[in-house]
C-alpha cells in the first residue's frame, strides 16, 4: 500500500510551501520521499536501520515522521540523519527528529557549528537573512568522500560548499531485483545570499564553491534529487515517460547552476565598476 509517485504530483505544484504536507513515495528501490510539498528529506531503508537525509523545518519535521510511518517504517528504525545544507528549511527539524528516532545527528565538519548552536555561521552566504533555528545534539562529524550508514547500509559524502559553507551531497546504489541505480541527492548550490554579499569578494569560498560543482558534475547518476523537488524539476520528470530517471542529470544539473554562478559573478563585476566609477567622479 505504498503511495504512488502519482498522487505527490497531484497533491504537490512547482515550488510549493515549505510546510505543506504531500503524500510519500516510493522513488527506486530502497529510496523513498518522505518531505513536504516544499522541501525534500529522503529515506533509505535498510535491513538493520535506516538513514534519513534532511528534517524541512521544525514544523515540516512532522509531516516527515508521519510520512515515514506512512510507509510502514518505524521511526526507531531510523539510525542515522544527514543534511543536505545547513539552512533552517531543512535541517530546522533536526533535533524534533533525533528526539522522536534516537537517530545519531551526522554533519559536515563545516556545519557542525550551525547545526549545534541554531546560528548560522558568519561566512554563510546568508548570514544574517534567517531567525535562529532549534539547536540539535550532533554525534559526529563526516568527511569529505566519507561513508555513513552501516549494517548493509552506506552512502557517500561529497563536499560541495556555496549554497552554503558546511553542505553536502550525498550518492548510493539502490536496486531493485537486478537494476541497480545510481542516486544522488545534490545540494541545492544556488547562489543565493544576503543583499550586501559579493561572491566575488571572497576567493577562497569561490574557488571552494567552483570545485564542488565540478566535482558533483563528473558523477555518473541516473537518478537526481535535490533538497528543493522543484530545483530539479521533481514534479515534470514525475510526469514524465522516463519519470525521475536519466542520463547525465548530474553533469546537467551542476553546468545549470555554474551557469547562475557566472551570472551573479558577472553581476557583481558590473556593479563594482559602477561604484568605482561613481566613486571616481565624485573625488
Amino acid at each position: 500500500n505504498i503511495p504512488l509517485a502519482e498522487e505527490w504530483s497531484e497533491s504537490c505544484k512547482d515550488w510549493d510551501d515549505w510546510d505543506k504536507p504531500g503524500p510519500p513515495y516510493r522513488i527506486f528501490g530502497n529510496t523513498y520521499y518522505v518531505g513536504t510539498c516544499g522541501i525534500s528529506a529522503i529515506l533509505i531503508a535498510g535491513y538493520e536501520g535506516h538513514i534519513l537525509i534532511d528534517s524541512g523545518t521544525e514544523a515540516g519535521a512532522d509531516t516527515v515522521a508521519r510520512n515515514i510511518e506512512a510507509l510502514g517504517f518505524s521511526l526507531r528504525d531510523i539510525n542515522v540523519l544527514l543534511h543536505s545544507h545547513e539552512h533552517y528549511d531543512h535541517v530546522g527539524g533536526h533535533e524534533k527528529i533525533r528526539q522522536m528516532t534516537g537517530a545519531q545527528i551526522i554533519t559536515s565538519k563545516l556545519a557542525y557549528e550551525t547545526i549545534a548552536t541554531g546560528h548560522l555561521s558568519g561566512d554563510d552566504p546568508q548570514s544574517g537573512m534567517h531567525e535562529p533555528m532549534r539547536p540539535a545534539i550532533v554525534s559526529g562529524i563526516i568527511e569529505d568522500r566519507g561513508d555513513a550508514g552501516g549494517g548493509d547500509l552506506y552512502i557517500e559524502a561529497i563536499e560541495t560548499p556555496g549554497h552554503s559553507p558546511g553542505a553536502l551531497s550525498w550518492f548510493w546504489t539502490s536496486c531493485e531485483g537486478a537494476v541497480c541505480l545510481r542516486i544522488v541527492y545534490a545540494d541545492s548550490l544556488s547562489p543565493v545570499s544576503h543583499d550586501e554579499y559579493e561572491f566575488s569578494r571572497h576567493p577562497d569560498y569561490l574557488r571552494r564553491y567552483k570545485q564542488g560543482l565540478a566535482r558533483l558534475g563528473q558523477i555518473e547518476c541516473e537518478l537526481l534529487l535535490t533538497p528543493h523537488p522543484s530545483a530539479s524539476q521533481m514534479r515534470k520528470r514525475l510526469t514524465s515517460a522516463s519519470g525521475l530517471y536519466g542520463k547525465n542529470q548530474c553533469a546537467e544539473y551542476a553546468s545549470a547552476v555554474q551557469k547562475r554562478l557566472d551570472r551573479r559573478i558577472a553581476k557583481e563585476k558590473v556593479v563594482e565598476e559602477k561604484d568605482t566609477k561613481r566613486a571616481a567622479d565624485n573625488e
